[in-house]
């Protein structure tokens, strides 16, 4: 069996190895990327994990009472900035998982036949918009070999090869620090038009 391509999104080998052996938590990971720095999101399906005491399973965490839930996401340090909103929202993304994908999350983009499909298919999840929804089709056609004919397409520019946009693009400590740049960039750029007038 081929193993897959490793990520280094975490910048932590643990964290990492999770994230390439277990589509569920690249998945969490990619609901818990947004108002917290990307490694602190990228480690929390590990961190996660070892609270639980067992392997991230969609149907475990659907099934979880939600207060407990939130308690685990809650416990210091806190999973995220805000950790009851995200605990919901990993918890329902694990419901539809299980209702949508019999409890496989590789189903998200295994049952795609188009880039538009795989788009739609990861657009309905909790906690992804149109952009991350874009990012994260341009992360797995980028790194993990998912080749469904149009994807290139579906994530627009964040598909295009040899740019340092998103997390499609960290492979490394350099890509990682290319990336923060290109958005540091981005947010002063955006600012300085906000400014005008």
């Amino acid at each position: 069996m081929a193993t897959r391509p490793a990520l280094h999104l975490a910048q932590d080998p643990a964290a990492d190895k999770l994230l390439s052996s277990s589509p569920l938590a690249l998945l969490i990971g990619m609901v818990l990327d947004q108002q917290i720095p990307l490694e602190w999101a990228f480690k929390g399906p590990h961190t996660l994990q070892q609270r639980l005491g067992r392997p991230l399973d969609a149907a475990d965490i659907a099934s979880m009472d939600t207060d407990a839930f939130v308690a685990v996401f809650a416990k210091p340090p806190a999973l995220h900035r805000f950790p009851a909103a995200n605990a919901k929202r990993v918890q329902e993304l694990c419901r539809i998982v299980v209702d949508d994908y019999a409890g496989k999350a590789s189903r998200v983009w295994k049952s795609a036949a188009s880039g538009e499909e795989l788009f739609r298919n990861v657009k309905s999840l909790p906690g992804f918009g149109e952009q991350k929804a874009r990012i994260f089709v341009a992360l797995l056609g980028k790194q993990l070999g998912v080749d469904v004919p149009g994807w290139q397409e579906a994530a627009g520019d964040f598909g295009r090869p040899g740019t340092y946009m998103s997390v499609a693009d960290i492979t490394d400590q350099e890509t990682l620090l290319r990336v923060r740049r290109y958005k540091q960039e981005k947010k002063a750029a955006a600012k300085a038009v906000g400014g005008v007038g």
